[in-house]
């Protein structure tokens, strides 16, 4: 069992990773996440502290965590149109939240976006779970989840609530094995998170735009990575902004993410949502998106039963090798470290990005002139 260390953390160092099950846990105010932007810290403060020792039993990176193997993968997509097509990948995720909350006293907890802030939510019927769609490459945070969650069950309501692998870990442990019965858990196969504070300065930066004034955000559009205000690209077709080239190279997650002990193949939750990059299901499927599943317990196969979804198998070799994810955490990158010591000496994010991957950037950036001038096709998304 960790115990608390010199610098008042609730776990070891720098290795926090942001479920916020402590917070909730501490009656007397006394943790706080402190955020450097390289990592997050639940901090105590001795102050309030009254040594309970709660909140480092409650932390996942302290316990230990009941991983269990798929009984099944599949892979495929919602049947309703709509769905699939405003869903990043091939709508699973929505079409399983909607199922789920339309049965009596059933309800579902996920990531909204809401006042410039990644927060979570609560939905009961399945037209308020189109709210929960799409891929959210940031640090969400759940702080508010647990009490609400904890409250619902305590009232025999069945709760479905789906987050990244750490905050599935942080809900279980905060309530406990009494009330786990009617508690029903998705993970997102998960690459790695960024603190939403880059996020902020890169907009800012670089658009004069921010984020609290924006009404709706989204990180991806099928295959394509870019960022979208109220469904339209900040960047023109076919160029990647420098918020997702950093994205996707892993080099702006907080460092606990890099030795994430939930990217494997055994699960911590009843089911397991991400993308089929391996499918080998038509060209056309494809393009508009297509859902890969991991079942591990008999309430997944329940969520997957009541859900409107095409169903098809898949390979299992292939899919562990195309979703990383599922072997190992993503690989620490080596520009990392110059890149957020720059970041903290005040240069911007889109430069600190140009530094560390100047050849992705600067082909990026020629792209962008071309574009300007006529001489690259394409219209901004409507």
């Amino acid at each position: 069992m960790q115990e608390k260390t010199s610098m008042d953390t609730v776990c070891k160092q720098d290795l926090c990773n942001g479920c916020m099950a402590c917070i909730n846990v501490c009656n007397k105010g006394a943790i706080s996440i402190k955020d450097t932007l390289d990592a997050y810290n639940a901090v105590i403060d001795e102050k309030k502290c009254v040594h309970c020792n709660r909140c480092i039993h409650i932390c996942p990176r302290n316990s230990t965590l009941d991983f269990k193997k798929p009984q099944l993968w599949l892979q495929g997509w919602a049947k309703e149109k709509n769905v699939r097509e405003k869903s990043s990948s091939g709508g699973y995720a929505t079409a399983i939240m909607s199922a789920f909350a339309e049965r009596d006293n059933c309800y579902v907890v996920s990531c909204v976006f809401s006042g410039g802030k990644f927060v979570f939510d609560v939905a009961e019927s399945s037209k308020e779970c189109g709210r929960f769609a799409g891929s959210k490459y940031i640090k969400s945070n759940p702080v508010d989840a647990f009490k609400l969650v904890k409250k619902l069950l305590n009232e025999n309501k069945k709760v479905l609530f789906l987050g990244l692998p750490c905050q599935v870990a942080g809900i279980k442990n905060y309530v406990g094995k009494n009330l786990e019965e009617n508690l029903y858990t998705i993970d997102l196969i998960c690459h790695g998170t960024p603190s939403p504070e880059l996020l902020k300065q890169y907009l800012r930066e670089s658009y004069k735009k921010e984020l609290q004034n924006f009404q709706n955000i989204t990180f991806r559009k099928k295959n394509n990575f870019d960022l979208h205000e109220q469904g339209v690209r900040l960047t023109p077709p076919s160029i990647q902004d420098r918020y997702t080239i950093a994205f996707l190279d892993s080099l702006d997650y907080t460092k606990n993410c890099y030795s994430c002990e939930y990217a494997r193949t055994e699960r911590i939750s009843d089911l397991s949502l991400g993308d089929s990059w391996a499918t080998q299901l038509p060209q056309d499927e494809v393009q508009k998106g297509i859902s890969l599943a991991l079942c591990q317990t008999n309430k997944g196969r329940y969520l997957l039963d009541i859900a409107d979804i095409m169903q098809f198998p898949v390979d299992i070799e292939a899919s562990i090798l195309a979703n990383k994810q599922l072997q190992r955490p993503s690989v620490l990158p080596k520009q990392r470290a110059k890149f957020f010591k720059r970041l903290k000496k005040s240069l911007s994010f889109s430069d600190s990005v140009l530094l560390a991957y100047p050849q992705k950037c600067l082909k990026q950036d020629i792209k962008s002139t071309l574009h300007r001038f006529g001489l690259l096709g394409g219209q901004k998304d409507r």
